[in-house]
């Protein structure tokens, strides 16, 4: 599956009545290590499709979301079980980080 472009008007159906944990990239288009990270997201998108969901909160275009979520530095990984927030990362990481707050939010029931 292909990362989701998360919105306001998007974000109760995508993350919120995800059946499936979920994976929230913040960014912004002018973030040089938020374009290191994007490659480790699609990638993780691609590999674990069946598993997760992944989306991109866009932090010029979507500010309300980016208060919601206290996103202070980017790139900001927030990752979601069941409409609950499981954790986060901040700045760029290994995609092996990534997986393991991804498998942190799978012990959210």
């Amino acid at each position: 599956m292909a990362v989701i472009q998360v919105t306001d008007d998007n974000f109760d159906e995508v993350v919120m009545k995800s059946k499936k944990p979920v994976l929230l990239d913040f960014y912004a288009d002018w973030c040089g290590p938020c374009k290191m990270m994007g490659p480790v997201v699609e990638e993780i998108s691609e590999e674990y499709a069946d598993r997760y969901v992944v989306g991109k909160v866009n932090v010029d275009e979507q500010p309300a979301l980016a208060l919601k979520y206290q996103v202070m530095s980017i790139p900001m990984l927030v990752a979601m079980n069941l409409g609950v927030f499981a954790g986060k990362s901040v700045g760029a990481v290994a995609k092996a980080d990534v997986l393991a707050l991804l498998e942190q939010a799978e012990q959210v029931k």
